[in-house]
Parts: C-alpha cells; sequence; structure tokens
C-alpha cells in the first residue's frame, strides 16, 4: 500500500469561519460537517479538518497545487477580497507572485494566521 495523506487537523479560532474562507477563496465545495469538524475537501482525497482551538493558534503552512486557470481564478479572488499576499514564504515579497520552477506561487494568510500557498507546478520538480 502507498502511504498517502488522508486528513489534517487545522486549528481555529472559528472553525466554520476559517473552513468557509478557505472553500470560497479555494473555489472548492463548501465544507461540511463531520462530528466536531468542518471540512474542506480538496480534489486528491485530502481533506483540511477544521476544529475550534481552546487556546492560542500556532499558525501553520498549507500549500496546493492548482492548475494555471485555476490559479488566475483563485488569485482573482485574493485580490478582490484585497488579501495581502507574498512571492514567498517570509512575507518580504508583498504584491508580487513568483515564477520558480517555471511555474507560479503565491501566499496569503486566512483568519488565524496560517500562511496558505498555491503553485502551478511543485517546487524541485
Amino acid at each position: 500500500m502507498a502511504v498517502q495523506l488522508n486528513h489534517t487537523i487545522v486549528w481555529a479560532r472559528d472553525k466554520q469561519a476559517s473552513a468557509s474562507f478557505l472553500a470560497d477563496v479555494l473555489g472548492v465545495a463548501a465544507p461540511t460537517r463531520y462530528g466536531s469538524f468542518v471540512v474542506v475537501q480538496v480534489d486528491n482525497a485530502v481533506s483540511l479538518d477544521f476544529l475550534d482551538a481552546d487556546d492560542v493558534v500556532h499558525p501553520q503552512h498549507y500549500a496546493f497545487i492548482v492548475s494555471e486557470t485555476e490559479f488566475d481564478e483563485i488569485f482573482d479572488r485574493i485580490r478582490e477580497r484585497e488579501l495581502s499576499y507574498w512571492a514567498d514564504p517570509g512575507q518580504e515579497q508583498h504584491g508580487e507572485i513568483n515564477t520558480r520552477d517555471g511555474g507560479r506561487g503565491v501566499y496569503w494568510e486566512d483568519p488565524d494566521g496560517h500562511l496558505l500557498e498555491i503553485i502551478t507546478r511543485p517546487y524541485g520538480g
């Protein structure tokens, strides 16, 4: 059996708001409930399962590979929402995208400070 990522827990101050934010920006199906989780399903059978944090949310990084067309659509939604975005994970290249490895990539933050990223090609590929 191949080892595959199935899901990850994303801690949030408001799981419904954070899950809805991600689904809306990425343009995927609306979140669903599973027990105490609010689940965002992405296309490769991996889900991000949002759960309310009891204390401080420690920001994590989540990256998504998208097509060139999807990149344009998601990037449009980022700009329409007037979200800050960067070309780099250190958030030093504000208002820019990157073109590493012949693709495009951009980073932005969710309401809890998680650093989200879309790329059109895997890095180093």
